[in-house]
């Protein structure tokens, strides 16, 4: 992503020690990819970018785990206060993958559950992980044995840069290269769309406000439900209607230009007796 070239770097290490955020707003956008540099251009030339190894983008894959009848995708919809979401997440340029589940209870704490999963079983669940998602189910009220249900269901990749503001308050993270996949291999790809989520304090940041001056407001945007929606549209949609007629309608999307293959569900018993550590846990209120 070129537009970041005006940006002085900065490492992970001192990305993750400036602004740590333990309490935090979070606030998505969806933007076109064309209205994109201007917004950039009109941030703090103090604004740094996340650089590793001379690369200040970064390819991700999440892989989405869900019951036959869509019981996460469902509690989104709807919207519950109890909800979960299962995926795991890979950072292709290094090989590594998670393990994440969030939570969130009845009275609106989430709870994110995270640890390193073995990136050759990311599109599928050991029976490690199946145990420790259960116990995590309990904790909202969905019978544990739910876990056992749970298979892949939808795949995404994109690319992301990271901008640390000027006064070191807030990041945010830019998506591009946006796609979404079955298992079956149907799926659809974004390529004039970006998806923008600052995190700051209290106050917005100032990526925020060069957003809002640029016409651009805070949208209600799930990569998993959102796009699982556009897949299949007899599916409830009213929380993501605006999109889905706008940025996500069919005549916006074109084919993805990768197509990775998820496991057929529990196909590969080797993964079953793969050992994963315990989830190490963030809770927000």
């Amino acid at each position: 992503m070129t537009a970041f070239g005006r940006f002085d770097p900065v490492s992970l290490d001192a990305l993750v020690a400036e602004a740590s955020l333990l309490t935090r707003v979070d606030r998505k956008y969806v933007v076109p990819r064309a209205g994109l540099d201007p917004v950039l251009a009109a941030l703090d030339p103090g604004t740094r970018v996340l650089e590793i190894d001379g690369a200040r983008d970064f390819a991700y894959e999440s892989v989405y785990f869900d019951t036959p009848d869509l019981l996460s995708f469902r509690m989104a919809a709807q919207p519950r206060r109890r909800r979960f979401k299962l995926r795991t997440r890979s950072y292709l340029d290094t090989g590594t993958s998670y393990l994440e589940i969030k939570t969130r209870g009845a009275r609106g704490t989430t709870v994110k559950d995270r640890d390193e999963y073995d990136p050759r079983h990311r599109d599928r669940l050991t029976d490690d992980a199946r145990d420790d998602v259960a116990n995590a189910l309990a904790t909202i009220g969905v019978a544990s044995d739910r876990a056992d249900e749970l298979d892949a269901t939808l795949l995404t990749r994109y690319r992301r840069a990271t901008l640390l503001a000027a006064d070191s308050t807030g990041r945010a993270t830019v998506d591009i290269a946006l796609e979404w996949i079955e298992p079956d291999g149907q799926g659809f790809a974004l390529p004039g769309l970006t998806i923008v989520e600052t995190k700051s304090g209290a106050r917005p940041s100032d990526v925020d406000r060069a957003l809002w001056r640029a016409g651009h407001r805070p949208a209600t945007v799930s990569k998993y439900a959102t796009g699982l929606a556009a897949l299949h549209p007899a599916l409830p949609r009213n929380r993501w209607a605006r999109l889905l007629r706008g940025p996500f309608d069919s005549s916006q999307r074109t084919a993805p230009t990768t197509h990775p293959t998820i496991a057929t569900p529990k196909e590969d018993a080797s993964c079953a007796d793969t050992p994963t550590t315990a989830l190490s846990r963030t809770v927000a209120a």
